[in-house]
C-alpha cells in the first residue's frame, strides 16, 4: 500500500525556504477547525483544540486505511490563522487578547461525511473536550506571500516584518496571520522548529 503525501504534492506550499520571501497562490481546500481565543502557551481551550483535531485526523486516517478505499496518506501538520479584534493586542503580544482558528487540511478524497463519522467516533470513544466544536470548511486563500522561520515561535517578529515589508512594496496586507507548524514542538529542539509563515495579499 503506498502512501500519498499531499506535502510532498503541494511542495510550493508546505516547503518554504528561510533565504527570501515567495509569493504563491492559494487554491481551496477543505480543513478541520476550530476556533479559540487566548494565549496559546496557556489557554487550555488551545490546548484541548489542537488534541481534538489530531484525533480527529488520525482517526480519519484509519478509518480510510482500513475501509473500502484502502488507502493510506499522511496526516497533515497543524496550521494556525492568528488575529485580535484590537490589532495593537496582536502587535504588542499581548497574547490574551489573540483570536485563533486551528486546523488540518483533509485530503479531498476523503468524503466529508467520512470525517463527520470520525468526529463521532472520537466522542464516542474519547469524548475529548473541544471535539464538539470542530467544523469541517473550504478555505481559500489566493495570493500570499510566505517565508520559513527556524526558531522559537517568540523569535518570528523580524521575519514577519521581512514579510510584512515584502508585501507592502508590492501591494498591501489581506486576511490574516497564518502558520503552519512542520515540526513536533514536543520533541524537536525550540531551535530548529520549522515555521511557515503565510499573509495573503492584494
Amino acid at each position: 500500500m503506498t502512501q500519498i503525501d499531499l506535502k510532498k504534492d503541494l511542495k510550493d506550499l508546505y516547503r518554504a525556504t528561510a533565504k527570501s520571501v515567495v509569493i504563491v497562490d492559494v487554491p481551496e481546500f477543505k480543513f478541520l477547525m476550530i476556533d479559540g481565543k487566548g494565549d496559546p502557551n496557556t489557554s487550555p481551550a488551545y490546548a484541548e483544540a489542537v488534541q481534538a483535531l489530531f484525533s480527529v485526523a488520525y482517526t480519519t486516517k484509519f478509518m480510510v486505511k482500513k475501509g473500502p478505499m484502502a488507502q493510506d496518506y499522511a496526516v497533515m501538520p497543524l496550521e494556525g490563522l492568528w488575529w485580535a479584534d484590537d490589532m495593537r493586542a496582536f502587535a504588542t503580544a499581548d497574547k490574551a487578547q489573540w483570536r485563533w482558528t486551528m486546523m488540518i487540511m483533509q485530503p479531498d478524497f476523503v468524503s466529508d461525511e467520512l470525517i463527520h463519522k470520525a468526529i463521532g467516533e472520537v466522542l464516542r470513544k474519547k469524548n475529548l473536550p473541544g471535539v464538539d466544536r470542530l467544523r469541517l470548511e473550504r478555505f481559500t486563500e489566493g495570493r500570499c506571500a510566505q517565508v520559513l522561520h527556524v526558531g522559537p515561535f517568540s523569535e518570528e517578529g523580524p521575519a514577519i516584518e521581512r514579510m510584512h515589508a515584502f508585501i507592502n512594496e508590492r501591494s498591501g496586507l489581506r486576511g490574516k496571520h497564518h502558520e503552519i507548524y512542520l515540526s513536533d514542538v514536543r520533541r524537536a529542539d525550540p531551535a530548529k522548529w520549522k515555521t511557515i509563515l503565510r499573509q495573503p495579499m492584494n
